[in-house]
């Protein structure tokens, strides 16, 4: 019998019933046969070595797409438990799955331990298992002999893990002597994986719970060639020299305290410059675009968040509540600010005409993060959000997603973040029973933003299926100096909290409608933007937000005079400058200016004061060459305009 194969290009070949994927990568051709990784299949991604019996939409993936990677990354993770378990008998094993970079495995040594001096044996040994080009063979599993395995096995972990799985669903992976509790895919066999490096390893807590036993995961990765794992070291090494941590100290921007708490940063003076500055910026732009400031307290009644399902969402997540004086009466602190902006709307009766209705606040919310996950500025319990609400009708969603897309763009060239991509999230067309809301007011949605990114000339990837159930969305993800992709800048419609709060608006027929929300955060959390900041542009700042944009060095104390009259002078100009008055050489100063960054340096002495001129230095660039204060000015306002044109 045969059946029929739909390409990504929407031909369609026929195929005998029960092909695999690998067979069909070398009925395209043998080169694909050598390099495709897996297959997706009617939306799931499968084993190239799995029969296909029906008709199917497929897709085959090799290493440049992430489902190639995942699945090759995933395989890694088994070949290391692999490994591990010949290295170490015994050992039980909890999670091994595959993560954006590499792969990890949560284990259970007993009385052994594993550190990065064991590393180099387990990659040998990974390598070696390798080689022998061993098998990844798939079984369905009975419910009862996955649980008699593991049980005799004596690996309470996978047993936990089967408990919660239904019978008809559980499926094992073995390969050489190594058979794991997994639902795939794999590999068709160990020979593709050519290069690893154990990374490190952290305590994890079994299922995230604290109150059950701390496993150790092993992180690690892998690539089709030793060159891939070569670049990826040499990127990691970059990475630790641009570490937001490391740059974050030494320029003095933040810091944490014990005393304080885990994951509540401390901004300090340098930092907090930063930071207004940005804040400064979106302001100004939400300004133009007709955006209102509006201020929430830190905290809400429970009830407010138990309204908006927020509390059903964080409340495993949030900080215990807050009990007062009178019987029965709890407040959280805040874990998002849109439910405090529906009850702002809801303070007013608004027509028609008078929607669009934008609120913006910079809100701080709080989540609790286990001490585990805490990272820097990138996961903390405490963050501030650059959140916008949008509340309008059904008619005016596309020119409102047009106009936050404006948006998101002015800040991506302000900040030079040049390499982007756009992803939209649609409803599963299969599901309808997952989304609330009108399918008018979906289509109406959906239409609406593919609209609005074509007509702003982005390529955006649609993704069908990835829809919250309250509504499609767009994601922008921006690739960093270093290749790393974030995401920032998310654009949300909501059909889900105007229904919960009761939000209403007088129509045209004078009768009460719901409006549409759009929740819009191009920086997403101010703690998090900064972060990627720093590690995207190393702490060289653009001239316009970094905190001190000139330092005048004086050549001795004559000269402070002057240095003081040209600070009064770029000080009239907003430029924002310092003197080192230090008893330090030239050079020093100098030095000490470029370890700052500071992006020029205003050399003074016996010449410039006579002229009325500054030397001019230009960090990471060198000398300038002399100018007259106008001229510096005129320099500081190009470079800052060629970046941000008049808002």
């Amino acid at each position: 019998m045969m059946i029929r194969i739909t390409l990504p290009d929407k031909s369609v070949k026929e195929f005998p019933e029960g092909i695999t994927g690998l067979e069909i990568a070398r009925s395209i051709s043998e080169g694909l046969a050598r390099n495709v990784l897996s297959i997706t299949v009617n939306g799931e991604v499968w084993d190239l070595d799995r029969p296909i019996n029906e008709d199917a939409e497929i897709k085959l993936h090799t290493w440049d797409d992430k489902e190639g990677r995942a699945t090759m990354w995933h395989s890694s993770a088994h070949l290391m438990a692999a490994a591990i378990e010949e290295l170490y008998p015994g050992t039980k094993f909890g999670i091994g799955p595959d993560v954006e970079n590499g792969f990890y495995y949560d284990i259970d040594l007993g009385e052994e331990s594993i550190s990065s001096n064991d590393f180099d044996k387990i990659e040998k040994k990974m390598l070696e298992i390798a080689r022998r080009k061993e098998e990844f063979v798939r079984t369905e599993v009975p419910k009862f002999e996955a649980l008699d395995y593991y049980r005799r096995k004596g690996d309470e972990y996978k047993v936990d893990l089967i408990n919660d799985l239904e019978d008809g669903t559980i499926s094992f992976y073995k390969s050489g002597n190594f058979t794991d509790l997994c639902r795939g895919p794999h590999l068709p066999d160990t020979s593709p994986i050519k290069a690893v490096k154990l990374l490190n390893t952290a305590g994890a807590y079994w299922r995230g719970d604290e109150s059950r036993k701390q496993l150790t995961r092993v992180y690690g990765i892998a690539f089709p060639k030793q060159k891939m794992l070569k670049e990826y070291l040499e990127m990691l090494e970059e990475a630790k020299k641009r570490d937001h941590r490391k740059i974050g100290r030494e320029l003095e921007l933040f810091a944490f305290s014990a005393k304080v708490g885990q994951g509540l940063p401390l901004w300090l003076p340098k930092g907090a410059e930063l930071r207004e500055n940005l804040e400064k910026f979106l302001k100004k732009v939400q300004r133009k675009a007709g955006y209102q400031p509006v201020i929430s307290p830190h905290i809400g009644n429970k009830n407010l968040y138990i309204t908006s399902g927020h509390y059903d969402k964080y409340g495993e997540d949030s900080f215990r509540p807050i009990s007062t004086p009178s019987e029965g009466e709890e407040f959280f602190l805040k874990p998002m600010n849109c439910p405090h902006h529906c009850e702002i709307f809801k303070n007013k009766q608004y027509s028609y005409k008078d929607l669009p209705v934008r609120f913006a606040e910079f809100g701080t919310v709080y989540r609790y993060e286990q001490s585990g996950e805490l990272h820097g500025l990138t996961r903390v319990r405490g963050f501030t959000q650059d959140d916008a609400h949008i509340f309008c009708r059904p008619d005016q969603v596309k020119e409102e997603f047009t106009s936050v897309i404006d948006i998101v763009l002015l800040i991506f060239k302000a900040l030079e973040f040049q390499d982007y991509s756009v992803q939209i999230s649609l409803r599963d067309p299969d599901k309808m029973e997952k989304y609330i809301g009108n399918n008018e007011n979906w289509d109406k949605a959906e239409q609406a933003i593919i609209e609005a990114t074509e007509k702003k000339g982005l390529k955006a990837e649609i993704v069908t299926g990835e829809a919250a159930f309250y509504g499609p969305k767009l994601d922008f993800m921006v690739k960093d100096a270093l290749g790393r992709s974030w995401q920032l800048g998310t654009i949300q419609v909501d059909y889900n909290l105007p229904e919960r709060f009761e939000l209403e608006y007088i129509g045209s027929d004078n009768e009460k409608h719901r409006p549409v929300m759009i929740h819009r955060a191009p920086f997403g959390s101010m703690e998090r933007f900064v972060a990627v900041m720093i590690e995207h542009c190393a702490g060289n700042f653009p001239l316009w937000l970094t905190p001190d944009q000139a330092i005048i060095l004086p050549i001795s104390e004559k000269y402070e005079k002057y240095a003081k009259k040209v600070l009064t002078l770029l000080n009239n100009y907003e430029i924002r400058t310092l003197i080192d008055e230090r008893n330090e050489k030239t050079g020093k100063k100098i030095r000490d200016a470029e370890t700052r960054k500071i992006p020029f340096m205003l050399i003074v002495g016996e010449k410039e004061e006579a002229q009325g001129t500054i030397s001019v230095r230009k960090h990471g660039s060198g000398d300038l060459g002399t100018h007259t204060i106008e001229e510096f000015v005129q320099m500081v306002e190009q470079e800052i305009h060629r970046l941000i044109p008049e808002i």
